[in-house]
């Protein structure tokens, strides 16, 4: 069964819809409707349906503004308006269709193929993830996991030489020369690495303690196997030697 959201803010527009969804077929459940934006912005905060029908023109906001205010976006959006000017903007704000009004029946039928075929895709995708992810943990050569351009990235702790902050980003820097860059903050990319090896000697870096090669005191500076030259912090200059 299909959970489906409508917002419109025609009433008419709202109730021809969910009635051609419902008598389309038995799998589409109208589970939740709305005239109002900002009611459907609260109310998909704490429900996942598996699709959303939106309109774009609405007074006191566009059904783009609608997608960027999502918090939650894990489902598919499929658009309707009576204009057709709005196709391409749809595409890039990852709309899976583009419907217009009135709508005909034969091209909802294709639209609710699409909606299964793609909730049906990330399903698959998910469970893989959890299997990998749980294979993982019960390895006994246990990889961190990073996630990053959706994808899961294993890496061996003995990989990483060190990590680098750069606002709301970080870059994992590794062995062989390569980068990752993640969208994740450094305090965030500690919890992913262990204690045991990993240590955030300042502010904007971690490093990989199993990589350090020099340590210059009076300068206040780590030098890694790679030759990358790291800044040790005042604050943390006692805890670091501690921990050497």
């Amino acid at each position: 069964m299909l959970e489906a959201v409508i917002v419109d803010d025609e009433i008419k527009a709202l109730q021809s819809l969910s009635w051609e969804l419902t008598n389309l077929s038995d799998e589409v459940d109208i589970i939740a409707s709305f005239t109002d934006a900002h009611e459907a912005l609260g109310y998909l905060e704490n429900h996942t349906p598996d699709c959303l029908f939106l309109d774009i023109e609405m007074p006191a906001m566009d059904g783009f503004q609608f997608i960027k205010n999502l918090k939650n976006k894990d489902f598919p959006v499929v658009i309707t308006t009576a204009y057709n000017q709005y196709a391409l903007q749809a595409l890039k704000n990852e709309a899976i269709d583009y419907l217009l009004k009135p709508i005909d029946t034969d091209d909802l039928e294709l639209t609710i193929a699409k909606i299964k075929k793609f909730n049906a895709k990330n399903l698959t995708i998910e469970r893989l993830e959890k299997i990998l992810l749980n294979f993982n943990a019960e390895s006994q050569s246990k990889k961190i996991t990073i996630n990053t351009d959706g994808k899961l990235v294993f890496l061996n702790s003995d990989d990483i030489l060190y990590a680098e902050s750069d606002g709301n980003y970080s870059t994992i820097f590794l062995t062989d020369g390569q980068k990752i860059l993640l969208t994740k903050k450094l305090k965030e990319v500690n919890t992913l690495l262990p204690d045991n090896s990993f240590f955030r000697i300042h502010n904007s870096y971690i490093i990989n303690l199993n990589k350090i090669k020099e340590f210059l005191k009076t300068d206040g500076y780590v030098v890694l196997e790679s030759n990358h030259k790291i800044p040790v912090s005042r604050q943390k200059k006692s805890d670091f030697l501690d921990m050497l």
